[in-house]
């Protein structure tokens, strides 16, 4: 298979200075001659930045004078700081031990061997003892490379009183789910007196392939071909392109904004919401009064497949790692049963071991019961490509350029044809 010279994680990134630190050798055994292992993760809110003081610190204190566990929160001051940091250290054969990384982007640095596999890091009991989703995610090429605590969602929020004025019930049952019709249908009957139908955007970054690819699964296609080496006639496909336009029709009925309002759905501007199972932690803490429930994601007419996406961060394993008897032990540590279960507790998401659903019981309750189902029998996670780059910002900028007014075909086509050229030329097998 080619390799890129130097490993891209995003078409747009141009990594023009070093950042700061990352032309300095990392420090791998300390004065006190233990085994330092880095890590690299993006900051997070407090809870979770505390969960990591308290874990390190835990870990240090048990494994003194053999390993000492460091951590370093990378800000993301915008879109790109983040991998911009990455580049720049994969640039200078500087790579913390562990890195965690966005669940698509494992493709991406596993073709280019900046991460090495994982399945021998973690006894077979573990392995079965974690989804399937986020093993899938975290899969390239047959091997696993990057594994995390806890697993995403997104389902259809709901505003009880809206519906209930219009005499409209949600489902229920997965079997249930609305269609696209039916869903349309409920959109347009709930715009009226600046109240939005819908809201189907989440950002006009990343949220858009992470929550729309649904409606190409749905629909009988997806993305990408399954071993991700193809766009042409998946993305652009008839059925991609029925998908397309569906979601366009949101937008240009008046059902849907392109650019909603800051928590449109949380302050009663929208009656629906394709949100995150992130959002149900939010709307108990911050909007006590709004009365809302949460359903299944939409299916297409005639026979969709039910779907929702997953993907989390993930942690991996770099190969400038030096120390893989240390890493193999911290990375036991940090997703050890109770550890998995209290991250996902600090960040209210759903963990990704079936165990930790042994303590977390509010996921055997409604709302979070729904996520939890979702997870287990209808989740997809993005496309598995070492081209996803291309294929997200791609992506992104096509359904942007639909919902105001290119042709569904035109800007689809566009996105498969970049999408295969970067295939083609940096990851295809040489004849």
């Amino acid at each position: 298979m080619k390799k890129r010279a130097v490993a891209i994680l995003l078409a747009a990134t141009v990594v023009s200075t070093m950042i700061s630190g990352c032309g300095n050798a990392k420090e791998r055994v300390n004065k006190d001659g233990e085994s330092v292992i880095t890590i690299w993760s993006p900051s997070d809110e407090p809870a979770i930045e505390e969960w990591w003081e308290e874990k390190i610190n835990a870990f240090n204190a048990e494994h003194k004078g053999e390993i000492h566990l460091k951590r370093e929160a990378i800000v993301r001051a915008d879109s790109y700081a983040y991998e911009d940091k990455v580049n720049a250290a994969i640039t200078s054969k500087d790579l913390p031990d562990i890195l965690y990384v966005d669940g698509p982007t494992v493709s991406v640095y596993a073709a280019n061997d900046i991460i090495i596999p994982l399945d021998d890091m973690f006894a077979k009991e573990d392995w079965d003892d974690f989804l399937d989703s986020t093993k899938n995610q975290g899969t390239y090429d047959g091997k696993i490379y990057a594994i995390g605590a806890t697993e995403s969602s997104v389902a259809l929020y709901y505003n009880r009183d809206m519906l209930d004025e219009a005499g409209i019930k949600a489902p229920d049952k997965l079997e249930d789910a609305w269609t696209w019709s039916e869903f349309a249908d409920v959109a347009g009957k709930l715009t009226k007196d600046g109240v939005m139908g819908t809201n189907i955007i989440m950002d006009k970054g990343e949220g858009l392939p992470y929550v729309l690819e649904q409606f190409w699964i749905s629909n009988g296609t997806d993305f990408v071909s399954e071993d991700g080496s193809k766009a042409d006639g998946y993305i652009n496909s008839q059925a991609g392109v029925e998908a397309a336009t569906f979601l366009n029709e949101l937008i240009q009925n008046g059902y849907a904004n392109l650019d909603p309002i800051q928590k449109e759905f949380h302050n009663g501007r929208a009656a629906t919401m394709l949100g995150g199972s992130w959002e149900v932690a939010t709307l108990e803490k911050d909007y006590p009064d709004l009365n809302w429930g949460v359903t299944y994601f939409p299916v297409a007419d005639k026979g969709g497949t039910p779907t929702s996406p997953t993907g989390d961060w993930a942690a991996a394993v770099t190969r400038d790692t030096q120390d893989r008897e240390a890493v193999q032990e911290v990375m036991n540590y940090l997703f050890s049963e109770d550890n998995v279960t209290t991250y996902a507790k600090a960040i209210s998401k759903p963990p990704t071991r079936q165990s930790s659903y042994e303590v977390l019981t509010e996921y055997n309750e409604y709302p979070r019961s729904l996520f939890k189902e979702q997870l287990m029998e209808t989740g997809h996670p993005r496309p598995r490509t070492p081209s996803y780059s291309v294929l997200s910002a791609g992506f992104s900028e096509a359904m942007v350029n639909i919902f105001t007014g290119v042709d569904p075909k035109e800007a689809l086509d566009k996105v498969a044809e970049d999408t295969d050229k970067d295939y083609n030329k940096y990851y295809a097998d040489e004849d």
